[in-house]
């Protein structure tokens, strides 16, 4: 090590450091090392190095400790790997520490990402398999543009995901020439990322990941594969105008996980993380699995699910139980980046933020009726943007707001017009949707629904015990869902067959009365445009 610090002009000791990595990792495979004599033999390799005088004003006992540390890391991690090889989640989140302790060697690092996008494959996880697979891509190009081999490096890959960034902390040395990469390695990977990005249905990522294959394939004058490739792009791009609003493509669902019980859980104790779970996995579905899975390693008795998404006190639960709070969230967008956010894929695609919603009455009450009817927003934010190579991120800040009844009812409408407007300007529009949407819209119930909230806040005498802004910001969002249903019964006359001709004259029907009762309870004369359009031409 010594030497290797003196050759290295005392900057650092990477060669003995890659060397040595390399080898306990073999080690760790072939023999199982990692018991007491081991450590004992690390501790003395650090007292060696902060003994020796001529070294005692230069970095290298700190390179020795920090080296000694990454052993230890690699160590624990692999004894821990054995204790959770049941646990998908934990095992990847081993794996992921044990790749970030090899940032420093490529090829060790390359090792355990591509173990990580084993797991995810074998589990379904296809998404994740691919960003572990990209970030191999992003290392190896890295590599060869530090090497003067490639003129892209990590940053090539930023546009895919900002995770990325994690690749450029390679250390650079002489060292790093034992790690035999080359263009056509980079090449065969970046193949294999667009596989699983064609197995994800993430199409929209495939042009982007072949431009460095391009750039290889046009500095080797390749003409025939480059020809292959633009085919291949161009059906990525074709099967993206196929499927781009069609809600075919299930990008998976996500829900908040938090574990509560320190002599259970102990470091994981009070963490929140949120897991991304294949396809239309339901709360049912994840809450049955987690609890097999804890079942199997503290006990049947001994573990209980919480299902309710109200703030947990620690210090209300029994210690005598491992307790797993599992809540369904969805991605959360300001209303700015909501507009850009167009398709099925951006709402699913480089996504750090979730909301969900707790109702509750000032009176202790969970539901009640429209005027007393509160609800928390709680919004959480991961320390890395899904999809990722892990398929579980931890929650590093969340921040909650309590909306009062007409807040709710604003929301709730608000919600509405913009669901309807969505629906109505599909360039392939979902009829079955479109239906449910106008049903549960125009049909007028006392108790229940929209006219429900325009009743409890709109009605004169009601709207007085209510701030005058709110009960004004309200009845324009009225005259928003009274057009946006009038534009929804005009497209679905449109695009309806004869057998449900009486079906539209039904909703037809409902919406005059609706526009009616609404009229009354607004004091004021409220229409839809469109629908008086369509009443015109149909009498003239």
């Amino acid at each position: 090590m010594r030497k290797n610090f003196e050759f290295n002009k005392q900057k650092s000791i990477v060669r003995s450091h890659l060397q040595l990595i390399k080898a306990v990792s073999q080690l760790i495979a072939d023999a199982g090392i990692g018991g007491s004599r081991f450590q004992h033999s690390l501790a003395i390799i650090n007292n060696f190095a902060n003994g020796d005088k001529q070294m005692k004003n230069v970095n290298f006992p700190a390179e020795v400790k920090d080296l000694t540390k990454r052993i230890r890391t690699v160590l624990m991690a692999t004894a821990q790997m054995k204790e959770h090889e049941k646990d998908p989640e934990m095992l990847v989140d081993l794996q992921y520490s044990l790749a970030n302790s090899y940032a420093s060697t490529p090829e060790l690092r390359r090792t355990w990402l591509e173990s990580m996008a084993k797991i995810h494959a074998r589990n379904g996880d296809l998404s994740e398999a691919a960003m572990c697979y990209i970030h191999i891509a992003a290392l190896i190009a890295e590599y060869l543009k530090r090497k003067g081999l490639f003129s892209m490096g990590w940053p090539a890959f930023l546009s895919i995901t900002p995770n990325i960034k994690e690749e450029g902390a390679m250390k650079e040395d002489s060292g790093m020439q034992d790690t035999p990469y080359n263009e056509n390695i980079l090449v065969e990977q970046l193949e294999l990322c667009v596989e699983y990005l064609w197995k994800s249905e993430r199409y929209e990522l495939i042009a982007e990941v072949n431009k460095p294959i391009i750039a290889v394939f046009e500095k080797q004058r390749d003409f025939k594969r480059l020809s292959d490739l633009y085919y291949d792009i161009h059906r990525s791009y074709l099967k993206v105008a196929e499927v781009v609003n069609s809600e075919k493509r299930l990008f998976g669902r996500y829900y908040r996980v938090a574990f509560y019980g320190q002599g259970f859980f102990e470091e994981e104790e009070g963490k929140e993380y949120i897991y991304k779970e294949p396809k239309l996995t339901g709360l049912s579905e994840i809450s049955q699995r987690l609890m097999k899975l804890y079942a199997d390693k503290f006990g049947i008795d001994n573990v209980k699910i919480i299902q309710d998404s109200n703030k947990v006190n620690p210090k209300d639960l029994d210690p005598k139980y491992a307790y797993i709070q599992v809540t369904y969230v969805t991605p959360f967008f300001e209303e700015k980046e909501a507009e850009d956010r167009k398709t099925d894929f951006e709402m699913h695609h480089n996504i750090n933020r979730f909301v969900f919603e707790t109702p509750f009455t000032l009176s202790g009450k969970k539901h009640g009726g429209v005027e007393e009817q509160c609800k928390r927003r709680t919004i959480l934010t991961t320390s890395h943007l899904f999809p990722y190579v892990k398929k579980r991120i931890q929650v590093i800040s969340q921040t909650s707001t309590e909306l009062n009844p007409i807040e709710v009812a604003i929301d709730e409408m608000s919600k509405k017009v913009s669901e309807l407007n969505q629906l109505c300007t599909m360039e392939e529009v979902d009829m079955i949707r479109l239906q449910l949407k106008l049903q549960g819209s125009v049909s007028v119930k006392v108790n229940a629904g929209p006219m429900a909230y325009a009743r409890a806040f709109l009605e004169e005498t009601n709207a007085k015990r209510y701030p005058d802004n709110q009960v004004k910001l309200l009845k324009e969002i009225f005259r928003q869902f009274a057009e946006a249903c009038g534009h929804a019964l005009d497209v679905n006359e449109r695009l309806i067959k004869e057998d449900q001709f009486e079906y539209q004259g039904e909703m037809k029907s409902h919406y005059k009365d609706m526009l009616s009762e609404l009229s009354a309870v607004m004091n004021e004369q409220v229409r839809s445009s469109i629908f008086v359009l369509v009443a015109l031409n149909e009498g003239g």
